[in-house]
């Protein structure tokens, strides 16, 4: 894909906006905030979460950038961040709606820490990805 070109995706009925730099993709955060917290000022409650969260502020240079993103007014520069940055965020929002990511986060942690200490795991979980993805049994 071509560095820049950008494409929605849809959450629910909302629309997050997110353009291709570097490798990878990059979401816009206002859209993200919007959809996990309703928030009628995305811009404000960012704000709010970075006074919050000191961490979070101290380390946003590092997992948010400005981009240029398509809008419908034309091309604006935006906030955006990659997955593991908008999962960092994600983090601090005090949300019902956020709570699903926390606890799948958590899950997601725990099972590779449960792998690293049995690697056994990890090979069944594989194992099992390329059933579902009708890929074959991997040969035991």
């Amino acid at each position: 894909m071509e560095e820049g070109k950008g494409k929605i995706i849809v959450f629910g009925d909302k629309n997050i906006r997110r353009v291709w730099k570097n490798g990878e993709w990059f979401f816009v955060l206002e859209d993200i905030i919007a959809v996990l917290t309703e928030s009628r000022d995305p811009k404000q409650y960012i704000q709010k979460l970075k006074q919050r969260d000191e961490l979070l502020n101290k380390g946003w240079v590092q997992f948010v950038r400005t981009l240029s993103v398509g809008t419908i007014g034309g091309k604006q520069m935006l906030n955006c961040s990659n997955k593991k940055g908008i999962f960092r965020i994600i983090q601090s929002i005090p949300s019902k709606k956020a709570e699903p990511f926390k606890l799948w986060l958590a899950k997601v942690g725990s099972d590779r820490i449960d792998e690293i200490e049995n690697p056994e795991l990890a090979q069944e979980r594989m194992k099992n990805i390329y059933e579902k993805k009708g890929l074959g049994v991997v040969n035991e």
